[in-house]
């Protein structure tokens, strides 16, 4: 009984210790149960040219892109701007905003030899699958995804666009075979949406499309610095609330030291009853490498006000090069048109035969 007991119980630690490996992979949904994801596969992913990303964006995605590059044999990063039309755009800076945001992604170590870095829109055949991929999707299934209860909620209404951009993010992924997806939890649903069509898809014509993973990132989510009760946001009218990864050294020290805490001191990690301070421990382990665990034994004996300047050399020591790295940048737009030109051609080489397969069996050729 007891060598029975024993063996249980050192089941039952593998598996907790397995569960809780940060570098596990999650699947999206209810899809792939009892399976793991394939080793090696494509890896796609977009983010949305709508100004310099902030720390949040670098910390929840763009360090993860940056590793990725080393661990999958193929990688394409889109700077998706036909889903930041689905809200009005000023043409000039959205100009301006794509360049911007290709320089932002080389500066943090988005390498263009080993990942497709490209502009979403000069690849034609992303809007050609979305049309055919809403074809095969309701609007039943479009109207429960949270995002647009969300957007649709603030405006009172939404465009077609923004009702039917899940269906474009799916073109996106499914255009290039991915079988991993780096997303946040607040997009999982679209991704199981992903799947969905490419079940929907391979059912009605034949297999051609995997049904993407999800690749969540073990980083937790950085928070306003003015309300740590939700996450940090671009959008956020508050100037004091997001910190830029082209913030200087001043304007990062004034944030952070305007960041809102609480009445307690002392400094702990305890997201539910002090967000403001767990916050800051958040962003201090993310920006030194460093545990939740370690970030908190570093604050030993500091009040919250001491502890500030300790988060702030963190996040200046990270963002600084990244920093002068986009100004340097910014001052050579040939040279990041011509990446984003390069991207775009070899986005296509993988594209086209993909769409050409699907005009194909849809009968349209």
């Amino acid at each position: 009984m007891a060598l029975f007991m024993r063996a249980n119980m050192k089941r039952l630690l593998r598996f907790i210790l397995k569960f809780n490996s940060p570098k596990r992979l999650f699947c999206a949904g209810a899809c792939h149960k009892n399976k793991m994801p394939p080793a090696g596969g494509r890896v796609f992913s977009g983010i949305q040219p709508t100004g310099v990303p902030h720390l949040g964006n670098y910390l929840g995605a763009l360090e993860n892109w940056v590793a990725l590059q080393n661990q999958y044999p193929s990688v394409l990063y889109s700077i998706v701007d036909m889903h930041s039309i689905t809200q009005p755009q000023d043409p000039n800076q959205l100009r301006s905003n794509i360049l911007d945001m290709a320089a932002s992604l080389l500066a943090c170590g988005i390498d263009p030899e080993r990942a497709i870095l490209f502009q979403q829109s000069q690849v034609s055949e992303h809007a050609e699958l979305s049309w055919i991929l809403g074809c095969l999707t309701s609007m039943a299934r479009l109207r429960h995804l949270p995002q647009w209860k969300m957007k649709s909620k603030l405006k009172s209404e939404g465009s077609v666009g923004l009702y039917t951009y899940p269906v474009l993010q799916a073109a996106d992924i499914l255009l290039y075979k991915s079988a991993h997806v780096p997303v946040g939890e607040d997009q999982v649903q679209h991704l199981e949406l992903v799947q969905d069509l490419a079940r929907i898809f391979n059912n009605r014509y034949g297999d051609l499309f995997p049904e993407p993973y999800a690749l969540l990132s073990s980083t937790r989510k950085v928070k306003s610095l003015r309300d740590p009760t939700v996450k940090m946001s671009k959008s956020d009218p508050q100037t004091m609330a997001t910190i830029a990864i082209t913030d200087s050294p001043d304007a990062i020290a004034l944030k952070i030291r305007r960041a809102v805490t609480d009445f307690t001191s002392e400094v702990t990690f305890d997201p539910d009853t002090r967000p403001g301070v767990s916050n800051l421990v958040t962003i201090h382990a993310a920006m030194a490498r460093i545990s939740v665990e370690e970030a908190v034994y570093q604050a030993r004996g500091l009040d919250t006000g001491t502890y500030k300047k300790l988060v702030t050399e963190a996040v200046i020591q990270r963002l600084t090069p990244i920093r002068e790295e986009i100004e340097r940048l910014r001052s050579e737009p040939s040279h990041l048109e011509a990446v984003l030109v390069q991207g775009t051609r070899r986005a296509r080489e993988l594209a086209a035969p993909v769409l050409r397969e699907v005009r194909q069996r849809v009968g349209f050729c």
